[in-house]
């Protein structure tokens, strides 16, 4: 069933001939996840990491959807190199506006934007960035509610494919991600089925 506050902006985005965009992040550190391969018995495989440390790749993608087009991904990425004081480890709201506008350029239309209550996205800070951008209306995902938002799908996919994966340092990393996000972007359908898991009705009214 489709939640009312989600029929919401759908019905804000058809009215305006918008794209619907939803919205996650992600981080990703030298410890690969968790994953499954083939091994002797009796004997578990072993990957040796270079983990030290809290370096790890941020990440931020828009999963974007309007009729008569090919659903979108646009991302974009941020190091984590290591504790600098006075320095925020993950995505600033310039970080995220940046975002945006890189996503208004590609797009070509206004956006109707659907994110989680992150405190850097609901930050006085974020809402005067919001507010100075005509083309961009800006709504909630209802607490707890993962399971609705599209880009988790783009994110364990990504996690999939890293497993079992030795990475040498944070270049190799960014590198290893950037390559994996650009495949999704150039494979519309499995963008399809990451709406399609979300159960989630796009369609315009």
């Amino acid at each position: 069933m489709e939640r009312p506050a989600v029929a919401r902006h759908k019905q804000r985005a058809a009215d305006l001939g918008a794209w619907l965009c939803f919205e996650d992040e992600a981080g990703q550190g030298l410890r690969p996840p968790k994953g499954r391969t083939w091994g002797r018995r009796g004997r578990t495989p072993v990957v040796k990491v270079t983990a030290a440390g809290t370096k790890r790749v941020s990440m931020a993608a828009l999963i974007c959807t309007k009729a008569g087009h090919r659903a979108r991904l646009i991302y974009r990425i941020h190091l984590d190199r290591g504790p600098v004081k006075g320095r925020r480890k993950g995505f600033t709201e310039t970080d995220y506006a940046r975002l945006l506008d890189a996503a208004h350029r590609q797009l070509g239309g206004p956006v109707v934007l659907v994110w989680d209550n992150l405190n850097t996205h609901v930050s006085r800070a974020m809402q005067e960035l919001i507010a100075a951008r005509g083309w961009l209306s800006v709504y909630q995902l209802p607490p707890y509610a993962p399971e609705l938002n599209p880009v988790e799908g783009v994110w364990s996919h990504l996690k999939r494919s890293l497993a079992n994966l030795t990475k040498h340092g944070l270049d190799q990393l960014t590198a290893l991600v950037k390559t994996r996000l650009k495949r999704m972007q150039y494979r519309p359908g499995l963008i399809d089925g990451y709406m399609a898991r979300t159960g989630l009705d796009l369609q315009p009214p």
